[in-house]
Formats: C-alpha cells, sequence, structure tokens
C-alpha cells in the first residue's frame, strides 16, 4: 500500500528567524556550521516509531482517537508494510536523519514467539531496503520487555528464568537486527525491571539477574561485531513501583558493581529525569562527569501531572543549558535527539504529528545556538576555574596527588592556622548572564 497519509503535507524547509510558518524551521538548517559541525550532525535528530506511528491516543481512561489508516486491516504484517511506508515519507518530509523503533513497533506481536520473530525478521528486511531507498538511517534499536503480560514482573528481573530465557531471545533478535540496520546503539529500557511490592520481591536475586544480563548483552555484541553503544534508560518508576535504573547515579553504580562502566552508557530522557526529583541539566551534567553520556530522548513532562507525559520540548533554556554540559563533554559520538514524544490525545490531525516535530527541532536547533554562544564565551567556565583554582596548586593538588594523607592536611590546617574567608559563589550573577543568552 502506497505511503499517502502525509501526502499534503509539503517538505519542512528553512525559512530563517523572522518567519511566522509553523511548518518551518526558523532556527533548524541541517547544513548550518556551528562550532565546526554542521547542526545535522550535532543534534542527531530522531523520530521515535512508538509514539509517532505506534500509538492510538489511548490512555488510561479511553480509547484511541488518532484515526491511522495503517492501523486498519485483517493482516498484522501487512499493516506494518503500510506503517512502514508512512513513517518514512513523513521522516523524509521532516528533514532529519534517523529513527528508532523497538521490536514490536516495527512488527507485530502476534501471539506466540515464534511467528512474532518469523515477523520481525521480515520487517528488519522491509526496513533495510526503506532505509536505502530513503537516506534514512537507525539511531537505535531495542526489543520491548513491558507490554506482553509474560514480562508482568520483569523480563531479566522475572522470576521465571523461562520468562528470562523469552527476554534474551527478543533482545538478540534486536541488537543483531540494530546491528542489520547499520544503527548507532541499542538501548534497553526497564520499565518493569523492578518491583511492586517488597512483599514477593527477593531484592538481590533480581540485581544480580539484572546484571548478569547485561554482561550478556555486552558479550553478545562484541560476539556479532556490533560497534554501537550499548545504552540503558533510567527512570524512577513507572510501570513500577520502583525501577533499579532509577537515575544516572543509580545506573552507574550498579555498572561499576558488574564491571560494565566502560561498556554501558546512559541515553537520558527529560521527563525521566523530573520523575526522579532532578533538571534534565543535572542528569546530562552527571552523566558526563562519570563518563557515561550516551544519548538523548527528548521531551518534557507537565509539573502538574506525577507521570510521564512525553510531551514534545518547548523550553529553548532547559535544552540550552542541556546541549552546554554535552558540547563541553564533547558532543555525541553515536547518539543523539530521539523525540521519545507524543502528540496531545485531541490533536488528531497528520499536520498536528508535523507541527510538533517541527517545533521540537527548532526548539533543539535554538538550544544548540544558544549553548554555542556560552561556550565561545565560555563565562560559566572561567568562574568555575577561577572557584576552584586552588586545587590546582598547593595544597589543594597535593591532597588530590595523594602527597598528603589526613593526618598530614589535619596538621597544615592547625599549623597555619587556617581560617577561609568564605567567597561568594555568585548565583544570581551566573543567573542573569545565561538568561541573556537567550
Amino acid at each position: 500500500m502506497a505511503a499517502n497519509y502525509f501526502s499534503e503535507i509539503e517538505p519542512v524547509r528553512y525559512a530563517g528567524p523572522e518567519t511566522n510558518d509553523p511548518l518551518a524551521y526558523r532556527y533548524y538548517d541541517a547544513k548550518r556550521v556551528v562550532l565546526g559541525k554542521t547542526m545535522e550532525e550535532h543534534l542527531r535528530i530522531s523520530v521515535a516509531y512508538w509514539h509517532t506511528f505506534c500509538s492510538a491516543g489511548a490512555d488510561m481512561f479511553g480509547g484511541g482517537t488518532w484515526d491511522r489508516p495503517w492501523h486498519k486491516g485483517s493482516d498484522p504484517v501487512a499493516m506494518a508494510e503500510h506503517k512502514l511506508e508512512e513513517a518514512m515519507s513523513f521522516i523524509k518530509k521532516l528533514g532529519v536523519p534517523f529513527y528508532a523503533f523497538h521490536d514490536r513497533d516495527l512488527a507485530p506481536d502476534l501471539g506466540n514467539m515464534r511467528d512474532s520473530q518469523k515477523a520481525f525478521a521480515h520487517m528488519v528486511d522491509k526496513a533495510a531496503l526503506a532505509q536505502e531507498q530513503s537516506g534514512i538511517k537507525l539511531l537505535w534499536g531495542t526489543a520491548n520487555l513491558f507490554s506482553n503480560p509474560r514480562y508482568m514482573a520483569g523480563g531479566a528481573t522475572n522470576p521465571d528464568p523461562e520468562v528470562f530465557a523469552c527476554a534474551a531471545l527478543q533482545v538478540r533478535d534486536a541488537l543483531e537486527a540494530t546491528k542489520k540496520l547499520n544503527g548507532s546503539a541499542y538501548v534497553l529500557w526497564g520499565g518493569r525491571e523492578g518491583y511492586e511490592t517488597l512483599l514477593n520481591t527477593d531484592l538481590k536475586r533480581e540485581m544480580a539477574q539484572l546484571g548478569r544480563f547485561l554482561q550478556m548483552v555486552v558479550e553478545h555484541k562484541y560476539k556479532i561485531g556490533f560497534d554501537g553503544l550499548i545504552l540503558i534508560e533510567p527512570k524512577p518508576m513507572e510501570p513500577s513501583k520502583h525501577q533499579y535504573d532509577f537515575d544516572v547515579a543509580t545506573v552507574y553504580g550498579f555498572l561499576k558493581q558488574y564491571g560494565l562502566e566502560k561498556e554501558v552508557q546512559v541515553n537520558i530522557e527529560c521527563n525521566h529525569a523530573t520523575l526522579a526529583g532532578h533538571s534534565f541539566e543535572h542528569e546530562i551534567a552527571m552523566s558526563t562527569a562519570l563518563g557515561c553520556f550516551g544519548s538523548v530522548d527528548a521531551n518534557r513532562g507537565d509539573s502538574q501531572n506525577g507521570w510521564d507525559t512525553d510531551q514534545f520540548p518547548n523550553d529553548v533554556n532547559e535544552v540550552a543549558m542541556s546541549l552546554y554540559h554535552v558540547l563541553k563533554a564533547g558532543g555525541f559520538t553515536k547518539g543523539g535527539f530521539n523525540f521519545d514524544a507524543k502528540v496531545r490525545r485531541q490533536s488528531v490531525d497528520a499536520l498536528d504529528l508535523m507541527y510538533a516535530h517541527v517545533g521540537g527541532v527548532d526548539t533543539l536547533a535554538h538550544g544548540l545556538l544558544i549553548a554555542a554562544r556560552m561556550i565561545e564565551d565560555d563565562k560559566l567556565g572561567q568562574f568555575k576555574a577561577a572557584r576552584y583554582a586552588g586545587w590546582d596548586q598547593g595544597m589543594g593538588k597535593q591532597i588530590l596527588d595523594k602527597g598528603l594523607d589526613l593526618a598530614a592536611v589535619a596538621d597544615l590546617a592547625a599549623s597555619k592556622n587556617i581560617e577561609p574567608t568564605p567567597r561568594s559563589g555568585r548565583q544570581e550573577m551566573l543567573e542573569t548572564i545565561v538568561s541573556r543568552y537567550a
């Protein structure tokens, strides 16, 4: 079935900062060079297959409101083929280079593992052809280990080893499909890798299972010669009461425990950061400080809602500060900005999908320009360097170089009668500097 759902929508063009056309870019000029790389290279923007092409607009209180033609039919595989055609048409018109998928997004769950995996293999072949024809690339793939009832108590952390085996089968096939499609990364999100009550949960056992599962994934990566990133996506809860990948710091500690800190990085989502009680900027900064930054799921939450609303990003200041840390750390290698975001349930038209993505893309591009100016001026960097200068020389350097032990440092404090004078952190000045960039 030929793609025609977006046929009346023209390809999105760059029209400049003065345009009022909501279907044109004000800031995203893909080939514009910023800090030595094009915008396209810096941002590596991806469309999320699951929200944009698989969701029907349902929520916990009502059925789907989006009338998508690829959701209709009696043959699930034919419907999946139609969906792929429409997806590639949309992404091509949007003018971004990547997409991302779960295995069960690309191909249907047919009710048994063998038939489902056969359908997945068929659709991977179709996706390879579609990528070749369109020039669109795969940012990352993943396996859905949360929707099927078998995963109600988790995949890797399940008390039943047969469920663990099913999870291993899906991840093996999805990882191999990601390699076949030249994906840049593979993501593991543990939506049900956690618990709903401690009354029936053996924490030590479940975390050991999860650690071994991750080791197996890394081992298979090398076995098949996949040269992309392996990523974990932190989230504190939902649908589980508590997830073992709570936030960046928790994930890093977990990776250290199982010897994986040099093998696995993080895919950070804005809305997951806020659910953990952090800011998006905090999680980005923490991951770059720990050396485990990999990729980003771009979205936002709603401060009046206590759940993962997955709205499109529109806060330029938030994006700019996060990109400041990304750029300071050297930028993306094989990760990128994936729009893990969905239109609202009342946004029922094909145009709404385009409006949402255009706005999100422009927010990222505008944030990039602001972050680049901040780095070129480097006022924040200069202030921090001066604030911590004492650690680069004298006693501070000796402490860090292990030239002094605790008793020696204490003796210095006593012999010199050290009475430090408090120095201002200049928070308000720095906040004013940052606000003026925007």
